[in-house]
């Protein structure tokens, strides 16, 4: 997997008919899990790490398979079943394929009319497996916005549907989640504020969306760890326990949606202890919703360190990634550093992306309003 955090460039090529697009890693700063259970989020996209798709005109329409993550060829028997025990049976292009059959049949449903010309299109990425930071919609999110151009349909289909098309796109692998990473994604940048009402979702089947400016957000760091193979094993059952009507776990993620609305005001008013303490809050309510189990040792760790100087710290996601704050600024995050070196862990310098949305984009935004 290539690392290298250089700086973010343009995320579109155009050249010949070439398009090229970037998706940016996601972290979910506060009121996440409950984008799926109709509450509130704040999240935004990272320039430290992204996926990126081309596409190119061709004869015959082909996927092309990444050159290490679609690995079919082996130097050995031993060397395949440590790779399928490390990285899994999947690559990307199970995802580009997905994304075409979805994108394709919406189009269809929704009477858009495409042109019969075939493409080839590939992906690469930098983003670390398992992290949380939302690997695989980055490359779905790119691979569509590649369609979208080669389409020439971008102003045909709202900003606000696209993580809804992502969505389905991935649901078609089996893939469980929720709008909030696709959201960031697509919105391309930027730090933005989400409303999953049940009422707007059932009216128009997507939340409220709202971009904030991303220079409210004070330095934030990310921790990672190298080899996440001990994220949590054991599956959740906070999702029935919700459907079952659970009380604890109903009142809980309501608690955690009131999180980011929480976060929004202290944002705006830059009251960074409140942040400090909404970032806590947040994942104290995750684990107690959850489990130690479910969370997995070496994350809640990742937390633990962090807490340990005295920073605010939540995951990014679901687990593999923590997103630190720390208030007293360079001193304690020296700190930081060196508690994160003797654990074992990666620690580097949130690299901020401010909103990339195109004049095009921006013209399809609805009207609705909160």
């Amino acid at each position: 997997m290539d690392t290298n955090t250089k700086p973010a460039g343009s995320d579109k090529v155009q050249d010949k008919g070439v398009f090229e697009h970037r998706s940016f890693a996601r972290i979910g700063f506060l009121g996440n899990p409950s984008d799926v259970y109709f509450g509130r989020t704040i999240s935004f996209t990272i320039g430290n790490f992204w996926a990126s798709a081309k596409l190119e005109p061709s004869d015959h329409l082909l996927i092309k398979p990444h050159p290490f993550h679609d690995l079919v060829q082996f130097q050995s028997l031993d060397n395949l079943v440590y790779r399928l025990e490390n990285d899994g049976y999947y690559g990307g292009v199970r995802l580009l394929m997905a994304i075409c059959k979805v994108f394709c049949n919406y189009c269809k449903d929704n009477g858009i009319q495409l042109h019969d010309r075939n493409f080839t299109l590939s992906y690469d990425t930098n983003i670390p497996r398992q992290t949380g930071l939302s690997g695989s919609s980055a490359i779905v999110s790119a691979a569509l916005s590649c369609l979208l151009d080669f389409y020439n349909v971008r102003q045909l289909i709202r900003i606000e549907v696209r993580p809804n098309i992502i969505l389905n796109a991935e649901k078609e692998l089996g893939i469980i989640a929720g709008l909030q990473d696709r959201v960031a994604q697509v919105y391309g940048g930027g730090l933005v504020h989400m409303d999953f009402s049940k009422e707007h979702m059932d009216k128009v089947g997507y939340g409220i969306y709202t971009i904030m400016d991303i220079n409210l957000l004070p330095p934030l760091h990310l921790i990672y760890a190298e080899n996440p193979s001990d994220s949590g094993k054991v599956h959740s059952t906070v999702r029935r326990r919700w459907l079952d009507g659970d009380e604890f776990i109903i009142s809980s993620m309501a608690e955690v949606a009131k999180l980011a609305e929480e976060g929004r005001t202290a944002l705006l008013k830059k009251d960074y202890p409140k942040l400090k303490e909404l970032m806590n809050r947040n994942f104290d309510l995750r684990r107690s919703m959850f489990g130690d189990e479910c969370l997995g040792a070496m994350n809640i760790e990742m937390v633990e360190v962090a807490r340990k100087i005295g920073a605010g710290a939540k995951f990014t996601g679901s687990g593999g990634a923590v997103v630190a704050f720390c208030p007293d600024g360079p001193s304690q995050v020296k700190l930081l550093e060196e508690e994160c070196r003797k654990s074992g862990f990666i620690v580097v310098p949130v690299q901020l992306v401010p909103t990339r949305l195109s004049s095009s984009d921006l013209k399809t935004l609805s009207d609705s309003k909160p």
